[in-house]
């Protein structure tokens, strides 16, 4: 009887200790992840693929430049023209930047063009005109039923060295014509494309 007593204690202490061995190896296997962080920290001299993923995502959202459909200098001011857009309204709206580098405050007097209501647009690009040269037509800048024009007004004037953003709508030219002059003050003429809005 002590025989069968001794045999069974031995299998219930052969069994705990294989289930505390197993547990042990599991706990081993899956445990708190230490030993991968460490390997994955250390001083790598390759980029990860995840880390050049991240690389390329940031440069792609880098600001891209402005694009220029055209810029013309004259006087120490340079003109850029950005966009011409054909709205669904029967209108296009120009818009672009003017950088003044004449080496004092510039307020637009010789853009405002040679309308009467010189008093509601001041300083303004309301004499801007787009040319049409294949259909021999001009087209003025829009104006509101006040007469004020439907354009910048350079409120202030512009800083030696700044440059401020403009825009100015006209009426459309037929659906055909997409390429124009753009012309203002002293400025040369400047070819543009008009495209079609969204």
């Amino acid at each position: 009887m002590d025989f069968r007593r001794t045999k069974k204690s031995r299998r219930a202490l052969s069994t705990v200790a294989i289930t505390t061995g197993l547990l042990l190896a599991v706990a081993g296997c899956g445990g708190g992840g230490d030993d991968d962080k460490a390997s994955s920290t250390g001083s790598s001299s390759t980029p990860s693929a995840k880390d050049q993923g991240d690389a390329d995502k940031e440069e792609s959202q880098a600001p891209a430049a402005d694009p220029v459909l055209a810029e013309v200098k004259a006087g120490g001011l340079t003109l850029q023209v950005m966009s011409a857009s054909r709205d669904e309204g029967g209108f296009v709206t120009v818009e672009g930047k003017v950088t003044n580098g004449t080496g004092a405050p510039w307020v637009g007097a010789d853009w405002r063009g040679d309308e009467n209501e010189l008093v509601k647009n001041g300083g303004s690009i309301a004499g801007a005109s787009l040319l049409d040269t294949a259909g021999k037509k001009k087209y003025l800048v829009l104006r509101d039923t006040e007469g004020r024009c439907l354009c910048t007004r350079f409120t202030g004037g512009v800083g030696t060295g700044d440059t401020t953003e403009w825009f100015a709508q006209f009426p459309a030219p037929p659906e055909g014509t997409t390429n124009v002059d753009f012309q203002v003050g002293s400025m040369p003429p400047a070819s543009i494309e008009i495209s079609e809005g969204e």
